[in-house]
């Protein structure tokens, strides 16, 4: 992605090479302000095409936000459908965005409770993208790790009830496989903002050894100085991987 602006020096951190990010306050950034949430959401969509810039001049290679979970849909109507307008908008936007930044976009959970026209953009945007060879950007929508899991083991046991595969052949590997991420690697960084110390059924096994980097700021401020301080404690952290050193 083109830039004009001058970067900061990153010469010392370990850039991760997979972020994922819960992006959460967007509703208090606007009450704080007397605005509707939705003023909040109007905005948080504006800084996620930031990060994905700013992600990108970091040579970060993959990046995976938390757009709506599947318990989202419990919030007020009037929030869904603005949210859901906002997707519209924004996923067909990003086609022409994408190509012209060699971004590749995949969209992750269960897609059937979308409206159709808003699944047929996501198809669009995959289908258009999946060329790409730039950074990988990984939404998830109508997302939810529980779901996700369930999901994965019914089409786990439907082949091996059809004899595709073998009881003795299921690891870790195997049933990564059956997951929304297949062929992704995982997040070597998690980031939440707006203050709340918890994962929401995000990416349950898929952040088994990530790194957690949780900020009090609100993702409609997050910046790319934001992004640099979580870069900077996991830069800081010593990954074992269970290992000793």
């Amino acid at each position: 992605m083109e830039t004009d602006r001058e970067l900061p020096d990153i010469s010392s951190l370990k850039i991760p090479r997979h972020v994922a990010i819960i992006m959460d306050g967007n509703g208090r950034w606007a009450k704080m302000r007397h605005k509707p949430r939705t003023y909040g959401h109007a905005k948080g969509a504006e800084v996620l095409e930031e990060t994905l810039e700013n992600c990108d001049h970091l040579g970060i290679r993959y990046l995976t936000v938390y757009a709506f979970s599947t318990e989202n849909w419990a919030r007020p109507l009037e929030e869904v459908k603005v949210i859901m307008n906002l997707f519209r908008k924004y996923l067909i936007s990003s086609v022409e965005k994408c190509m012209k930044n060699n971004v590749r976009c995949i969209v992750i959970g269960e897609r059937s409770r979308l409206s159709p026209d808003i699944a047929e953009a996501v198809c669009h945007l995959e289908e258009a993208t999946k060329d790409n060879t730039g950074i990988t950007f990984i939404i998830a929508i109508n997302y939810g790790s529980r779901d996700e899991i369930v999901r994965g083991v019914k089409r786990l046991a439907g082949d091996v009830a059809a004899n595709l595969l073998s009881p003795d052949d299921v690891n870790e590997g195997v049933i990564q496989n059956y997951l929304d991420t297949a062929d992704i690697p995982d997040p070597d960084l998690l980031i939440r903002t707006s203050g709340e110390e918890r994962l929401s059924n995000f990416l349950l096994w898929q952040l088994a050894y990530a790194e957690f980097y949780f900020t009090d700021v609100p993702w409609p401020d997050f910046s790319m100085e934001e992004l640099i301080k979580a870069i900077r404690v996991y830069t800081s952290r010593d990954r074992r991987f269970g290992k000793v050193k």
